[in-house]
């Protein structure tokens, strides 16, 4: 590990000269943030595209957070960074457009009607009363809910991706007030949508994204099936990117 003064001139020697190979060296530095996201996501996009594929996609991010990245605005360049990377590799995978039409299409519907049904009764619905609302039986739902399930992964990270990195606005321009204040309602709001989730959802997205355990392993834990974790997982999803959706629709249009 090289020295936090040897990081330091490297950073300086880069910034006053902008040679490609100093920038080299930044790389190689920090080429294990990479691999950090890149491990945390890969669970949701093995079946699709490939760890080596992931880490291509996230060293462009590297590199453009390095080339980009101004220490005066306050922020840890690790932390920039990963939202750069992790960014990269979303703009990357939305398009390679890997998506069956019909997922999306399914998508779409069941989460138009969730919506809805959160608008009429003033909570989320229930899996019957979803299914009842969808003319289709309950099974049914489940089984296009866990079919859905690594489609929400990648579209729930793109609704966060693009609430916060709208042309990087909230990331970059930190130092605006107005903007720091968007950012911590975004956070308020996450948090608010995930309170608001059943217990076992709460609990299956804390040890997804916080455990980053496997759907495998959260079954185990809560002693239900697989494709169950699966399902309700998904469910979980929808309803925070619907409400991610309404806190968009209040920034652009308020």
């Amino acid at each position: 590990m090289e020295s936090a003064d040897k990081v330091n001139n490297l950073w300086k020697s880069y910034k006053y000269s902008g040679d490609i190979n100093k920038r080299n060296e930044l790389i190689v530095h920090y080429s294990s943030l990479v691999k950090q996201v890149v491990g945390r996501m890969s669970a949701s996009y093995a079946p699709y595209i490939s760890v080596e594929d992931l880490i291509s996609y996230g060293n462009f991010g590297l590199i453009d957070a390095i080339e980009k990245f101004d220490e005066n605005r306050g922020i840890k360049f690790e932390t920039y960074a990963t939202i750069r990377i992790r960014g990269s590799i979303i703009d990357q995978i939305r398009k390679q457009d890997w998506i069956p039409r019909n997922l999306r299409q399914k998508s779409k519907i069941i989460e138009q009607e969730m919506m809805r049904l959160e608008e009429r009764l003033g909570r989320s619905p229930t899996e019957s009363e979803l299914a009842k609302e969808l003319n289709i039986s309950k099974g049914q739902l489940n089984h296009v809910l866990e079919q859905l399930h690594y489609f929400m992964v990648v579209s729930l990270d793109q609704y966060i991706a693009d609430t916060i990195l709208v042309d990087n606005h909230l990331v970059d321009k930190c130092d605006n007030p107005q903007d720091m204040a968007e950012l911590n309602d975004l956070r308020r709001v996450l948090s608010e949508a995930i309170d608001q989730l059943t217990e076992k959802e709460k609990t299956i997205v804390s040890l997804y994204y916080y455990e980053e355990l496997t759907l495998k392993e959260i079954g185990l834990i809560l002693n239900i099936s697989e494709s169950r974790v699966s399902q309700l997982h998904t469910r979980a999803l929808m309803k925070l990117k619907n409400r991610l959706l309404r806190f968009k629709n209040e920034l652009l249009y308020n």
